[in-house]
């Protein structure tokens, strides 16, 4: 593969994406990767899954952006006791017109944040799954489209077993990404401290672009050059896990896809206009990672999805 220099993306494209993650640091200290991964899977159309203990800042984060956003905005707090219909919506009779009448549920929408989304049964959570994939839903036998900036944020809490359900790989796989916030520097907590004194700074957090902003911000994305080289260094990454000891269901080839759009939006994030190497290794784990069921083998040895991705990258070769 020839090496360039990098140049700069279209500077109104820039200022709009530099303002929109400068709105949401004003919120969220340090993890300035959680931020660009964040907004990576958010400008390539795909969803995010944040799995990390209680009070890193997952849904602090999920009202950041949507806040920062002129767009709708709805949670839906997963319980045990939620139904499909709680999310999708129901007929109701109407007595006047002697009819009935679909009342939409919190899913329409254009940011959605599915707060301890482990909490619900299977059932429930499966709801999700036709919204996510195909940006529709089929209700009573009518389909309905979600708007174009159909976007869910998904929390979970990875410590807490009891009264949750894990979620199945076929939802798993509807997620273009999944990461964990972690701890912050203590500086930066100290940061926190003193911005909460006595409010907290989402309730002072204003939208810097507007929905036609996000579109236009994807369309770029989905220009953004990525060579032949490094579509098959793609391929070959997802194909790899496939063929691991370790693996038991190995990426689909919609981690394939989704690596590649979520490398798209992120060079052009950092002010690339083309795909390099180092983004593909950087998404690599966020992306595959949670697609991967490790077998009983490896568990016992202490080995999880994310050393086996670290294991592909690192023997992969890189083209050159």
């Amino acid at each position: 593969m020839t090496s360039t220099p990098a140049t700069l993306v279209p500077s109104a494209t820039v200022n709009l994406v530099e303002r929109l993650r400068a709105n949401l640091a004003t919120v969220i200290q340090s993890n300035n990767y959680s931020i660009n991964w964040l907004l990576s899977a958010f400008f390539a159309g795909g969803h995010v899954l944040l799995e990390d203990v209680p009070g890193t800042g997952k849904t602090t984060l999920a009202k950041a952006l949507a806040a920062s956003v002129s767009s709708d905005f709805k949670r839906i707090q997963f319980t045990p006791d939620l139904l499909p219909s709680d999310i999708l919506g129901v007929s109701i009779f109407d007595q006047r017109e002697q009819d009935f009448r679909f009342r939409r549920g919190p899913i329409f929408t254009q940011i959605l944040l599915a707060d301890e989304i482990n909490r619900a049964s299977p059932r429930t959570q499966s709801a999700l799954l036709e919204a996510m994939a195909e940006n529709q839903v089929s209700i009573e036998g009518h389909s309905y489209t979600m708007d174009d900036l159909f976007f869910v944020i998904a929390t979970q809490n990875p410590i807490e077993l009891q009264g949750t359900y894990p979620l199945p790989e076929a939802q798993m796989d509807r997620f273009a990404l999944s990461f964990k916030l972690g701890y912050v520097s203590a500086e930066d907590e100290l940061k926190i401290l003193d911005a909460q004194r006595s409010t907290h700074p989402l309730t002072t957090l204003k939208p810097v672009v507007n929905q036609v902003d996000v579109l236009n911000v994807r369309r770029a994305a989905q220009e953004t050059l990525i060579s032949t080289e490094l579509k098959r260094y793609i391929i070959d990454l997802v194909g790899a896990t496939r063929a691991h000891p370790d693996v038991a269901m190995g990426a689909s080839p919609r981690a394939g896809i989704m690596l590649m759009k979520c490398c798209q939006a992120l060079a052009l994030i950092k002010g690339q206009d083309f795909v390099t190497p180092d983004l593909i290794q950087e998404l690599a784990h966020p992306v595959i990672a949670h697609r991967l069921a490790v077998n009983g083998d490896a568990q016992f040895n202490g080995r999880g999805a994310d050393q086996i991705v670290t294991d592909i990258v690192s023997n992969l070769p890189v083209p050159a």
